[in-house]
């Protein structure tokens, strides 16, 4: 399939000061992203309380978010290089407004789970456009990294401060008031996006019809794939439904594949996706989301449950990670400078490896050695979120942006649903009896550290794995200049 690319009239800042308004939209997008599910996952205990809600239920209040957001990406990515990044971002935004503004009239567990699925379309419909106007804003790497790198610090804020903040707010006034703060955030964005950002120009849009079996095959999927960790983790690995789930996944991503190679204008051009930038960019993104979310579900469990830490104090033992994401930004762009946006790209992803082999080796000899698992994955982490994705953009045409950037998010999505469900379904092999017993046996706590152990090198594995595939991908493809785009 040929695809046209139409040079840009439009005139593009020259420093970061003079795109301020955009920035600051873009960064309120991000800030909602990041701070949603931290901030509510403190409340949840009140909200069940409140609404007299079953486990379950509080379980699919923040699970429907993220299973809606990470199924939904791919088409509402598709559709924005259509129809407009600008536009569909600005229909996002409102729906996020209005769906948060339904908070103060909620009276039982389903309203809210309705709202959360809302709020999930919101976020599928604004992610990715906020990648890809991030991308566009800018005509030089330099300035795209510096971009981005200043809208990932303004969403790790909300990451790290989220817990903290939903706690304060909840001892003061209701769990609504968490959610109506969304409102605010949306408002913000709105104006950013609508008076800094300019309308989308033709020639960085398409105008191939929609491909609708496509979209529900890739919805589908994903949804699929993001519900199975879930099922290994509540039921174990013996769970028929876990496996069934996970059987339907696998043929869903061979449909959509399938479907992807024979229809004439398809959702997603594999073509795009095999490019060399692209392919090497998402198995970057891949490999650090597999170990985020891994990491994270062994070392909280570890630090509380083997190691009997309070949570008050077990919030503490992460700081390390969460001080290395906040303090890490302003290094960024230097180090990509001097060193180049495929090195450094490769060379985070090489930390984030080391710090989960240290983690799967030495995490049970004691607490200074979590701790360094921590720092070296969040370096990694700080410096690949921003080049990685970047990549992605710079090896895809102006006219496909917003797919790129579906693609970035659905890939950590994805990793981070395989991560926990790794971990976690080596952990209840491995384990015997329940893990929520107040007091372990000897051999359970044995258990559980062999557990660890098997799941922090099964991660690295996996995670190297994919850093080696994206290294001989982004060597096929030579350097980036290699890869045409219209803004290089």
């Amino acid at each position: 399939m040929s695809i046209t690319i139409l040079p840009s009239a439009r005139t593009q800042p020259a420093t970061l000061r003079a795109a301020w308004l955009a920035l600051a939209g873009l960064s309120a997008v991000f800030l909602f992203e990041m701070l949603d599910n931290s901030v509510l996952n403190v409340a949840l205990p009140t909200i069940g309380r409140d609404l007299q809600a079953s486990t379950t239920a509080l379980q699919w209040v923040t699970g429907s978010y993220s299973v809606v957001f990470g199924g939904l990406m791919l088409a509402f990515g598709s559709l924005s290089d259509r129809f407009g990044r600008r536009r569909m971002m600005l229909i996002g935004l409102t729906l996020l407004a209005v769906a948060s503004l339904a908070t103060a009239f909620v009276t039982s567990a389903e309203q809210l789970i309705a709202v959360r699925l809302l709020m999930g379309v919101a976020a599928a419909m604004t992610t990715p456009g906020s990648i890809a106007l991030a991308f566009r804003l800018f005509a030089g790497d330099d300035l795209r990294v510096r971009a981005m790198s200043l809208i990932t610090t303004v969403g790790l804020v909300g990451l790290a401060l989220g817990p903290t903040v939903g706690g304060l707010v909840i001892a003061i006034a209701p769990w609504q008031v968490l959610l109506l703060a969304n409102v605010p955030i949306a408002v913000l964005a709105w104006i950013g996006i609508r008076g800094g950002i300019a309308v989308d120009e033709p020639g960085e849009l398409h105008r191939d019809p929609i491909d609708v079996a496509g979209a529900v095959l890739g919805t589908v999927t994903i949804v699929l794939a993001l519900v199975t960790p879930t099922l290994f983790v509540d039921f174990g690995a013996s769970s028929w439904a876990a496996w069934a789930s996970a059987v339907a996944a696998a043929g869903g991503a061979a449909l959509f594949v399938r479907r992807m190679r024979t229809a004439q204008h398809p959702l997603l051009d594999l073509a795009l996706v095999a490019r060399p930038l692209v392919s090497s960019g998402l198995a970057y993104k891949a490999a650090t989301g597999l170990a985020t979310a891994g990491l994270g579900y062994l070392v909280t469990l570890q630090l509380q449950l083997d190691w009997g830490w309070p949570p008050a104090l077990a919030a503490v033992g992460l700081l390390p990670q969460v001080v290395v994401l906040l303090a890490g930004g302003p290094f960024v762009g230097p180090l990509v400078k001097r060193i180049g946006m495929d090195r450094a790209a490769w060379l985070s992803s090489v930390c984030v490896i080391l710090g989960l082999a240290v983690y799967g080796v030495l995490g049970t000899l004691g607490y200074p050695w979590v701790a360094t698992a921590l720092v070296l994955v969040a370096a990694g982490i700080r410096i690949n979120g921003v080049v990685a994705g970047t990549n992605v953009m710079r090896g895809l045409p102006e006219n496909r942006t917003s797919i790129g950037a579906a693609l970035v998010d659905t890939a950590s999505e994805v990793a981070t649903g395989v991560g926990v469900a790794v971990t976690g379904t080596i952990l209840a092999a491995l384990f015997t009896g329940s893990i929520a017993t107040a007091h372990w046996s000897a051999a359970q706590t044995a258990e559980f550290r062999d557990a660890v152990m098997v799941g922090g090198l099964s991660l690295t594995a996996m995670a190297a794995a994919l850093v080696a595939w994206g290294a001989w991908r982004a060597r096929r493809g030579g350097t980036a200049t290699a890869v045409p785009h219209p803004a290089l």
